[in-house]
């Protein structure tokens, strides 16, 4: 199994990274991949992949909550980053309105920007999206990103989104919330091919039942894939297979080793 997006670099985890690191392998789980969040993050992140390459795999990308009034300064330190050494993608980038909308068009504007460095260093984006949907598939479907692809990390939109975004290219990352009793995503997802789904945790947060309310950690990713198994009515084997197949496709996009 990919787990296709977890904060492993999180202080949570770096403690023990040893003792996590075996778990994650233990558990089935071959590879994790790390989005970045901002400046401060990236060295973490960095030191966690260089100590565990053929496990932790990088990507570089200003998150959406944490673009400020100085989010240029902080795309140019991370383009300096970006310029020097391979990342299997940019991210995690994108919009989120859920807490602010105060910086509304400094997001939009970063999250442009980044799309750019995408498609320049032909690799993937990973996109965060949060009560932002419309404003996310305006802007990818836009013709200067028509060539852009990417996964849409833990995807919470409706049936609509859901086939547009796959539409245009990108895959559903489906992580703990859909064991969620509360949760509509399986409404949302249930006629989009398994071609187009990617399973994460998010690791530490959303951790999947039983854990709810508890760290996620990588290890529990079999846990949502078995959800998803329950609810299309397939073998976990199958999901498994597919969603990592999926995952792998990212891999060879980028032509990350």
């Amino acid at each position: 199994m990919i787990d296709t997006h977890a904060h492993l670099y999180d202080d949570i985890f770096t403690i023990d990274i040893e003792t996590n690191i075996n778990q994650i392998v233990n558990s089935g789980v071959h590879e994790v991949w790390l989005p970045n969040c901002d400046v401060e993050t990236l060295e973490s992140l960095l030191k966690l992949s260089t100590s565990y390459p053929n496990i932790c795999k990088p990507m570089i990308g200003l998150h959406p909550t944490y673009v400020k009034t100085d989010y240029l300064d902080q795309l140019a330190i991370l383009k300096s980053y970006l310029d020097k050494s391979k990342f299997l993608a940019i991210g995690e980038i994108g919009l989120d309105y859920y807490w602010d909308v105060t910086y509304r068009n400094e997001q939009i504007d970063a999250f442009k920007i980044q799309c750019q460095w995408a498609l320049d260093k032909n690799i993937w984006v990973d996109i965060h999206c949060r009560k932002a949907y419309a404003d996310i598939i305006s802007i990818l479907s836009q013709k200067e990103f028509s060539q852009l692809t990417g996964i849409i990390h833990c995807f919470s939109g409706d049936a609509s989104e859901a086939t547009r975004l796959t539409q245009l290219g990108y895959s559903l990352g489906i992580g703990g919330v859909i064991t969620y009793k509360n949760t509509n995503l399986f409404e949302s997802i249930k006629h989009i091919d398994f071609k187009n789904l990617v399973l994460e945790t998010d690791s530490p947060y959303l951790s999947p039942v039983p854990f709810r309310g508890k760290t996620n950690h990588p290890q529990y990713l079999k846990l949502i894939a078995q959800k998803l198994a329950d609810l299309f009515e397939v073998q976990v084997d199958e999901i498994i297979k597919i969603t990592t197949e999926n995952a792998l496709k990212f891999k060879a996009f980028s032509n990350f080793q």
